[in-house]
């Protein structure tokens, strides 16, 4: 089931503003579990991570920057 633009904007939004800081929260303290490790392995680690959160939702986030494929086209009043 494909949904609409206006649909994976309103979702985009939501992972945005509450599933990626739920995401980071979840990753920081998933990462304190173990010794801390080197700041170099620390580093590929959250970059690793920081790819992996976006890669389940590419679909959603796939041309929502875009104008609205199912709008009207707007003409020009002149």
């Amino acid at each position: 089931m494909a949904l609409s633009y206006k649909a994976r904007k309103r979702w985009s939004l939501v992972i945005l503003l509450v599933g990626l800081p739920v995401y980071i929260v979840a990753a920081v303290n998933v990462v304190e579990l173990f010794e801390r490790p080197s700041i170099l392995v620390e580093l590929l680690i959250y970059v690793a991570l920081g790819i992996v959160w976006a890669l389940p939702f590419k679909f959603v986030f796939k041309g929502v920057g875009k104008a609205d494929p199912d709008a009207p086209p707007e003409t020009d009043g002149r």
